[in-house]
């Protein structure tokens, strides 16, 4: 197929290859980015004068001197607009307001009791209004929305299926869409967790990422070249229900057996455990004063994280992975048995120059990707594939 574009293409191209390098690298003078873009420095002026003019770009003060007149430098406009990232967990809804540039303004969160999805659309649109409310004024307001939710997503935002909730078919999209007037992107949290890390967290600038998002699930995102990988039908990163018994446990996707139910937060619904608590907040408190029985489950935690990460990591030989979600504040007890139980089972060809850590986000992770995923959406990035 060819491939061919006119001059506004051309130009809307440069123009986000522009906004974007500052973005990420500013601050820089217009000679620096016609360096890294290897635009002519015309063609850099002419588009830093419209990014300016729209404020996404802000001129702020001089900068070094290579020997002549200091030049002007160039920062992100971050506080253009505004987006609210979320999460609809299992048990407890979670927002935040940000800036453009993945600044944290306001955060919001509240238990959730029930999950009819008429309820939980009411509660979702509630707190969306609230954050709204405490948006400062900026010249574009509230740009976008971005939901990270624990199921299977298609391309037009429905919910196809999310066993831990009970959803099937849930057009959270038009939902939201048609409630806030704004764009909406919904995505499976991990993918928007692993978002969240590549882009402001522990994975920074790698190429090759699994982001494991260990909660009341697990799933994982998938990040191949710098890109994130959706598979054929936007279904990739379901791994939670990667059998890793034969004739283990029913699970409530209607297979056996399944990585979530031995090394995820369902394990603590396990009446026969002795546990002195049933959430992950108050087992770590429990493990910080030594409780024996909150520690030695975190090992077995670890453990089983560790025999679905080596599957993982001999079927993508990424490499890092990242164990993030509510799971990850109980690192101080898991990140051992996880990482021995890898060592040993993994390939060892696979296994080099692996790195196994913790995500730097934690429980914001899947928030902080849904609120970039928002923001892009309105910076738009353009790329050409061939």
């Amino acid at each position: 197929m060819r491939v061919t574009g006119d001059q506004a293409l051309v130009k809307k191209i440069n123009k986000s290859l522009i906004l974007h390098t500052i973005r990420k690298e500013a601050p820089l003078s217009r000679a620096r980015v016609s360096e890294m873009t290897g635009l002519n420095k015309a063609t850099v002026s002419n588009l830093v004068a419209e990014l300016c003019q729209e404020q996404l770009v802000l001129e702020v003060g001089p900068g070094e001197s290579s020997g002549g007149r200091k030049p002007v430098m160039l920062h992100f406009g971050s506080m253009a607009g505004v987006v609210i990232g979320m999460e609809l967990r299992v048990k407890q809804l979670t927002a935040m307001l940000c800036d453009l540039g993945g600044r944290v303004l306001y955060e919001s969160d509240s238990p959730l009791e029930q999950h009819k999805p008429a309820a939980v659309l009411a509660q979702m649109k509630k707190m969306i209004a609230e954050l709204s409310e405490q948006a400062p004024p900026t010249p574009y307001g509230l740009v976008g929305i971005g939901v990270g939710v624990p199921g299977m997503v298609d391309e037009n935002g429905v919910v196809l299926f999310a066993p831990n909730l009970g959803w099937e078919g849930v057009d959270l999209y038009s939902e939201l869409q048609s409630e806030f007037s704004v764009p909406v992107v919904i995505d499976n949290e991990a993918n928007a967790g692993a978002q969240g890390e590549l882009n402001f967290g522990a994975a920074r600038d790698t190429r090759h990422l699994l982001y494991v998002s260990a909660g009341s699930g697990i799933g994982s995102g998938i990040i191949i070249d710098g890109q994130l990988y959706k598979g054929a039908r936007g279904y990739a990163g379901e791994t939670g229900h990667m059998t890793i018994e034969f004739a283990g446990l029913p699970c409530s996707c209607g297979s056996r057996g399944c990585w979530e139910l031995y090394a995820s937060e369902k394990t603590y619904d396990n009446p026969g455990l002795p546990l002195p608590a049933r959430t992950t907040p108050e087992l770590v408190a429990h493990a910080v004063l030594g409780q024996q029985e909150a520690i030695d489950h975190f090992a077995k935690l670890g453990e089983y994280l560790g025999i679905g990460v080596t599957n993982l990591v001999n079927s993508f030989n990424p490499e890092v992975i990242v164990i993030g979600g509510p799971l990850s504040e109980a690192s101080d007890w898991l990140a051992e048995p996880l990482r021995r139980t890898v060592a040993g089972r993994t390939l060892p060809y696979h296994k080099r120059k692996l790195e196994i850590s913790f995500s730097t986000l934690g429980s914001r992770a899947t928030m902080t990707g849904a609120a970039f995923a928002a923001a892009m959406h309105f910076l738009g990035s353009v790329r050409v594939s061939l």
